[in-house]
Formats: C-alpha cells, structure tokens, sequence
C-alpha cells in the first residue's frame, strides 16, 4: 500500500481497510507495528508529524523545533513553576531527536509492578526481547573517535570521584562519528531510529499516513474499529481532506504520553485512571567553564552517563551538548554581556542531571484548544534531589578540572569559582521557579495494571472494558525508571504486539 502524505481538502477523503491501525510511530508504535507485520497482519501506521529522510533533517536547534517537534517544544506543565514538555512530531517520534542511549529495565522494578499494579509474567519476556533488539539495532558503546572531550572529561571525573558505576553509554548507533546532531536528527544514518530501521518494513508491507494526526478511534459500543481525522500540512498547517483507516482487528494507540491519553478522552472512552499518574524524569544541567577549550559539540550529544545514584537520592547523571542557540537561552544578561559570555562557548561544558521524581501530575483536555494539558509540580523530596544533583555535578565539574560554574538558578551569581559554587549550592533555593527544567522521560495517562479502577490497561495493553482496543507506548508505564526508558518501550510495544498477534 505504501505512503500517502498530505492530501488537500480538494482532494476525495482517503479510506483504507487493515487489520490493525497504530496510532504514532515512536519507539511503542514502530515495534507494535513491525511485530505484527511480521506475524504477517496488514498494518497501516497513522502519525501526525511529516515523514523526513535523514539528508532532510534540519541543522539548527530552530529548524528542528519548527520541523520536528511537537508544537514547537511549547507545551508546558502547569505547577508552581512552567516548565516545558519535550517531545516530537514526525515520523519516528521522540527517537528521531533523542540521544539513542540503550538502558535495559532494571530488574528491581519488576516485582514493584508486581506488587503495587499486579502485573507479573514480564521480567524474563522484556529481557529477552531486549537483548534481540540490541543486536537488531545495532547497539554499541560509544566508540572512542565519536566521545569529544566533554565525554572524555565527565567519564575521567566519574572515575577519580569513585563513584559506583561511571560509563560511556551503549547507543542504538551503527558506527556513530560525533557529529553532535542527535537532537535535531542522525543526518549520517547512524542513529537507528524508528524511521530508519522499522518503518521501512511497515511501509513496504503495508500502509503509513503522514501529517495525518487522529482526532478519535471509531468505535461501535465498547468496539474499535478504526481512526479517523484529517491531514494537516506540516508548514502551512492547512487542514487537508479527511482520513479513515478501519481495522478489522485491533487500533492500537501510541501516541505518546500526553496525546495517547487525551485521544481516548476525545474518543469518549471511559477509564477511572485515564490521564492519571503522569509521571516523568525532571531534568537540568550545569555549566563547567574550562581554561582550555573543551568544544562540547565535537562528539557523540550524550556519551557519558552514571546511574550510581538511581536509588539514593534518586538521580542519573550525564553528559548533553546542546547547540549554541541554545547554550545562548541559557546564559542570563543581554547585549554585550551575553555575547561576551557567549564568547567563552567553546570552553563550556555541559552535564545534566534526571530526577526519578516522586511527584505524579495529570493530563487533561485543554478546554477551547482539545490539546494535551499537563498538571504537575514539585514537592521538597524532589526540589531537594534537584538540589543534590546540582551539587553532585559541580563536584564533577571541579575533578575534571573545571574553574568556575554557571548553575544557572535565578538568584545565584551568575558564575562562581567551582569550590566556592560547590558550597553555595548545597544551600541553594528550593523554589522550582527559579530553575530551568526540561521535562523528558515521559511515562503514565494509560497505565497498565490489573485493577480497572487504577489501570487504563491490563498487562497486555488492552483497554479495560474495550474490544479490540490497546496501549503500547510509554503512557503504560506506571512508574518512574530511573533510566532512559526507549528500550522498555520498545519492549513494552512487541509484548503488547506479539499478544494480540497470538490471541
């Protein structure tokens, strides 16, 4: 069937018949897709965003909020403090901007799930699938011609400092050269996103709709039997003809966190649970200034990572180089000042923390727009983690060598001497409005469990109370991981597949 792309309004509605539309083509959606294609259902895969060939990704972090993020990178969580929502809208998802890092599921988060959701029967079926992933995408330590002295300085750091665990990161890359891109998209082929290594398949086999984001699933009664919307032009944003894809057995949504959730909302599905427990991975990062340059967009965009503080206070430290228009946004003053401090780029090093927090938020249905709202904020147990790894990453800073800090905490100085900084931060406030966060590692809105009155799903992601409709994106996953979550996604996505392929 292949690929159809935007259709003007003058143009007839499109309809085609499937065994199974997916909704979203991210890291859940690609591989509940490509199982089932390869359980030899016909497949058409529906995602909002444009389909773009590597050699069209943008260059610039502005080209890339344009062309490939959701909403521009606007959306913001609503708390005490705004903070913003990454994710993107193409075909791909999130993994065509995301750093490809590979971290299994730890272990000790199946017998939680177990014990707080009743959802058994995973451990060994994620591994497994897991483990066949990393050698179907190509999976490898960062190699060290692709690691740039950023890298190089953190895993130095890491390693005088003792820390537990302190490690280049295992990617989903084929022979990465460094170039630095990952965030606006792999122009070389060498990230292994979802565009790249599956859709291929899903579009020769069967069917893929781009710009075509999906308004609601058709259902009759409890039944799904299809999706339905209207293209959407991915520069003009001109709303095009209408689209139906009907799936004679199964509509499977993976739309990410925010918009899964709010899909089934709009498509009246009714679920205690749905749009709660969103949950997420806060996260900053702390500028070292370094006397000789340290260049931190020569390599691999994230090379370095430390999961030692996963448990206790609840932090994964890593490296992110982010572009100079970015660097920009985030060092304060203006005019001469700024360019002055802009001037010293390429001696800056950048190195980012996540917190596993413990606050959980809500998604809802903006009230005149129909988009995602999420509500979310800080209590003090994770303002006071955030804290903790400001601290931790300064430390860092201060074993590779670095001379002064920039937090980058409304309030603070601007810069500091590193010993100094050390000490300023580990009293440093703990008002979230005076820090800049990024919300990423997006999880729940569906979660999966086997009480209907707390899960959207059961465990093999079908919607409780529903025929023929499931989950299989990040939106099941019903708490935080500590770590990057793509390859429990993906894992997630072939077990919710490989089920209903079964049934």
């Amino acid at each position: 069937m292949g690929h159809v792309a935007f259709q003007g309004d003058d143009q007839k509605p499109f309809e085609a018949e499937v065994d199974a539309v997916v909704v979203g083509s991210g890291a859940g959606g690609a591989l509940a897709a490509v199982t089932l294609v390869r359980a030899g259902w016909s497949v058409a895969v529906v995602e909002a965003g444009a389909w773009r060939d590597p050699q069209d990704y943008p260059h610039s972090a502005y080209g890339a909020m344009r062309d490939v993020m959701d909403d521009w990178g606007a959306q913001l969580a609503r708390g005490r403090a705004l903070w913003p929502i990454v994710q993107a809208r193409t075909m791909g998802g999130s993994t065509v901007i995301n750093s490809a890092i590979c971290v299994r599921t730890p272990e000790d988060l199946f017998p939680q799930w177990e014990r707080e959701h009743g959802l058994t029967g995973l451990q060994q079926r994620m591994l497994t699938i897991q483990e066949k992933l990393e050698a179907e995408l190509s999976v490898e330590e960062v190699p060290p011609a692709a690691r740039g002295r950023s890298n190089v300085l953190a895993k130095a750091a890491g390693d005088a400092l003792g820390w537990a665990d302190s490690h280049y990161i295992r990617r989903y890359a084929k022979g990465c050269e460094g170039t630095g891109q990952c965030l606006q998209g792999c122009s070389r082929m060498k990230k292994q996103s979802t565009n790249v290594a599956y859709l291929p398949l899903v579009r020769e086999k069967g069917l893929v709709l781009s710009c075509a984001p999906v308004e609601r699933v058709l259902l009759e009664g409890t039944k799904a039997v299809g999706v339905t919307g209207h293209f959407v032009h991915p520069q003009t944003r001109e709303t095009g003809t209408r689209f139906t894809v009907r799936a004679k057995k199964a509509v499977i949504v993976a739309a990410s966190v925010t918009h899964s959730a709010v899909l089934l909302m709009k498509s009246k599905v009714k679920s205690p649970a749905l749009g709660h427990f969103f949950r997420c991975h806060p996260g900053t990062g702390v500028f070292g200034l370094y006397d000789e340059p340290v260049d931190m967009n020569v390599g691999t965009t994230q090379g370095w990572a430390s999961v030692a503080f996963r448990n206790e206070p609840g932090l994964k430290l890593e490296t992110l180089a982010i572009p100079p228009e970015m660097v920009a946004s985030r060092l304060s003053g203006g005019g001469v000042q700024l360019m002055n401090r802009i001037e010293r780029f390429r001696h800056l090093a950048m190195w980012v923390m996540a917190v596993r927090a413990e606050a959980v938020g809500r998604i809802t249905v903006g009230l005149f727009s129909g988009k995602p709202v999420v509500s979310y904020g800080f209590e003090r147990p994770d303002m006071e983690r955030l804290r903790r790894g400001f601290v931790l990453v300064a430390q860092q800073h201060q074993a590779a060598g670095a001379k002064t800090i920039v937090s980058g905490i409304a309030g603070l100085p601007y810069e500091l001497p590193t010993e100094q900084a050390i000490k300023v931060l580990e009293t440093a406030p703990l008002d979230p409005r005076q820090y800049t966060v990024i919300l990423s590692h997006l999880f729940g809105g569906c979660v999966m469990g086997s009480d209907p009155s707390r899960s959207v799903t059961d465990v093999h992601g079908r919607v409780h109370g529903y025929q023929n409709l499931l989950v299989a994106d990040a939106s099941l996953i019903p708490s935080t991981l500590g770590v990057n979550p793509q390859h429990t996604i993906m894992s997630l996505a072939t077990i919710v597949a490989e089920d209903l392929a079964s049934a």
